[in-house]
C-alpha cells in the first residue's frame, strides 16, 4: 500500500486535490480500524484489546459488545481513542495531505 500512496502522492502533488486526499486519508484510517477490529473476533479479544490501549473497563466492555459492525465501530469514539492517528502513523501510514506539503516543488 505504501508505494501506491506514495505514487498518488507524487503524481497528484500540483494539483487541487486537498479536500479529496484528506477525505482519503480519513476512510484509510477508518478502514484500517475496522480491519483491526475484525481481527479482534470474540468480545473478549476486543475487551481486552481496547483496556490495553488506554480505554476504562467499563468502557471497553460496553464498546466491545455493542453488536454494530466493523465500520460502524471503526469510525466510533472508543476506536479513535484506542488507536490514534498517530499510532497508525508509526505503523507505517502515509498521510497523502503531509506527504503532498513535504514535497513541493
Amino acid at each position: 500500500m505504501y508505494p501506491v500512496l506514495i505514487g498518488w502522492g507524487s503524481y497528484y502533488r500540483k494539483s487541487e486535490v486537498r479536500k479529496t486526499f484528506e477525505e482519503l486519508d480519513g476512510w484509510l484510517r477508518r478502514k484500517l480500524r475496522a480491519i483491526l477490529w475484525r481481527q479482534w473476533k470474540r468480545n473478549w479479544t476486543r475487551a481486552n484489546e481496547l483496556i490495553r490501549r488506554g480505554l476504562t473497563c467499563e468502557r471497553a466492555w460496553t464498546s466491545a459488545t455493542n453488536g454494530r459492525g466493523s465500520w460502524w465501530n471503526a469510525g466510533a469514539s472508543h476506536m479513535h481513542r484506542a488507536i490514534p492517528t498517530r499510532v497508525l502513523s508509526q505503523l507505517g501510514l502515509v498521510s497523502l495531505i503531509q506527504y503532498t506539503q513535504s514535497h513541493k516543488c
